[in-house]
């Protein structure tokens, strides 16, 4: 049996992460708030629907906010690369499954798919901003045609995979080599 490698990549949290916290603390408190004044105005049992509706809205913040917390899963076993999303360690989902040896482009930095197009792009980086820091893999999958993978992986995960890329892919990445 080949080796197995696995990295836990953490995703950055963008300033689109801190406005829906903000936004849903705001409704925790606004909503019975605006229970509990309409109660003056309409009925006294919106005091109620109010309290209740704080205290959903406690589990739903904190349900919001956990959710907000996402790593990604490189596994090497064998000839495959699976790639994992994990929500705030309570839901894992497999993004794809590739056979390296069917890795077609295999690079750091956008140049490498530069005018390229692609039916599915699976996004699996840390920060998907650092262009420098991602490495762009291009295979064909059955099911979708011609697809992207957007990746972080580590030395040790890219060390698994060496002995199943194609002998251009291996030259051009860890000999630096133009193939």
């Amino acid at each position: 049996m080949d080796g197995f490698n696995e990295q836990v990549v953490k995703r950055v949290n963008k300033p689109k992460n801190l406005i829906i916290k903000i936004i849903s603390i705001l409704l925790l408190l606004l909503v019975p708030t605006l229970c509990i004044s309409l109660a003056y105005v309409i009925t006294p049992y919106l005091i109620y629907i109010g309290f209740f509706a704080f205290l959903i809205g406690i589990y739903v913040v904190w349900y919001v906010f956990t959710s907000q917390k996402v790593e990604f899963e490189y596994s090497v076993l064998g000839s495959e690369l699976t790639v994992s999303k994990i929500i705030a360690l309570r839901k894992r989902k497999v993004l794809c499954k590739v056979k390296i040896n069917e890795i077609e482009k295999l690079g750091k930095g956008e140049k490498t798919i530069n005018g390229m197009r692609f039916s599915k792009t699976y996004i699996a980086a840390a920060d998907i901003d650092k262009e420098a820091e991602n490495y762009y893999a291009t295979f064909n999958s059955p099911a979708y045609g011609k697809c992207l993978l957007i990746f972080n992986p580590d030395e040790n995960t890219l060390q698994g995979m060496k002995k199943h890329l194609s002998h251009d892919l291996l030259i051009k990445l860890f000999y630096r080599k133009d193939a």
